[in-house]
């Protein structure tokens, strides 16, 4: 009966620490998305005419790109939380 309950434990040590190295890989990629998302918005729009057009189309290109890394490392650090039992924001 120990045996198993001792799987269940490595098994849950495991788990939390791929939850723990999710949340931290989230958490750099939101941080460096954002960062993008601002850089690109600038470039594309206040900016625009300090850049040449095909860095303009790059940078509305990459706005987009980045926006969508931005929502999925959100809901991977979602998941992480729930996955270690902190509250979800």
């Amino acid at each position: 009966m120990s045996s198993i309950f001792l799987g269940q434990v490595n098994y849950s040590v495991k788990s939390n620490s791929l939850y723990y190295r999710v949340l931290s890989h989230a958490n750099k990629m939101l941080c460096i998305s954002v960062l993008g998302v601002l850089i690109t918005l600038l470039i594309s729009y206040p900016y625009a005419g300090y850049f040449s057009i095909p860095v303009q189309i790059f940078a509305h290109i990459s706005t987009i790109v980045l926006a969508a890394i931005l929502k999925v490392s959100y809901v991977l650090r979602c998941v992480a939380q729930h996955g270690l039992g902190q509250e979800v924001r």
